[in-house]
């Protein structure tokens, strides 16, 4: 199945650093006057979640007057509901979303959830729950959001989040920050869409990252930053002095075992 990667370029900063402000330039996020001591409104065009193939959804159903009845509608019972603290049980005991986007819960049945927000789901669930259950409460939360980091990070890898939103800079803060040799003006982020994925590369150095949909992180997110062109140049040089010393070193065990 061929996927559609769609390319956007945003937030790259045009600055020049001089040898007097180039590391200033180089390893401060946020430059500019955008921030001062009087505080400035950012407004942001956050993206809204909505429910993807193959998402686990955690659906608990309450009852105000009778919660062992409640139960019945549950995977797992008021007692099991600690094993949610490992991801590894996710998968075994949430509600996986089929490919046609569709869950099974017990009881009720089969419900097409795909495309909808968390509050639009709860809210179908919720009605139909209340034809079996007096009072019925419905809370339901993503349990497979998860986003992958990469590049030149102090720790790569993807990780988990217990929470309804994470921004870039909350994941690259439980990354460590970039490494020596990151690069703050070319991040990449490459997001799931209904066709295929986006790419969009954007700057730390820019404020007007804080006004972009990509400042809030979605599920199946993956953040990459790039190397520093430095380090770049410095290992295409290594690779010729390399081969020049080995040269080098063949040549004189050669000279040697000639004169021997």
């Amino acid at each position: 199945m061929r996927t559609l990667l769609k390319s956007t370029t945003v937030f790259i900063p045009s600055l020049r650093p001089s040898s007097a402000c180039y590391y200033n330039n180089r390893l401060v996020s946020f430059q500019g006057d955008s921030f001062s001591a009087s505080p400035k409104l950012m407004e942001n065009a956050k993206s809204i979640n909505r429910s993807q193939s193959n998402d686990i959804l955690s659906i608990k159903a309450k009852n105000l007057t009778d919660t062992d009845e409640a139960d019945f509608f549950n995977i797992t019972t008021t007692a099991q509901a600690p094993m949610f603290t490992s991801p590894g049980n996710l998968f075994l005991e949430g509600y996986s979303m089929d490919e046609s986007g569709q869950i099974t819960q017990p009881i009720i049945g089969t419900f097409t959830v795909k495309g909808l927000s968390i509050d639009e789901t709860q809210n179908l669930i919720q009605q139909n729950e209340k034809k079996f259950l007096k009072n019925a409460t419905v809370n339901i939360k993503v349990i497979s959001f998860k986003g992958t980091l990469l590049g030149e990070v102090n720790s790569c890898g993807y990780r988990y989040v217990y929470n309804n939103q994470i921004t870039v800079l909350e994941d690259l803060g439980r990354a460590g920050d970039l490494n020596a040799v990151g690069s703050r003006r070319s991040v990449k982020s490459i997001r799931q869409a209904p066709k295929g994925s986006e790419e969009v590369l954007f700057g730390l150095t820019d404020p007007r990252l804080l006004q972009s949909k990509y400042f809030y992180l979605m599920p199946n997110d993956a953040i990459y930053v790039e190397p520093l062109k430095a380090r770049s140049s410095r290992i295409n040089l290594e690779h010729p002095t390399l081969l020049y010393a080995a040269a080098t070193t063949a040549n004189l065990i050669l000279n040697y075992l000639d004169n021997n």
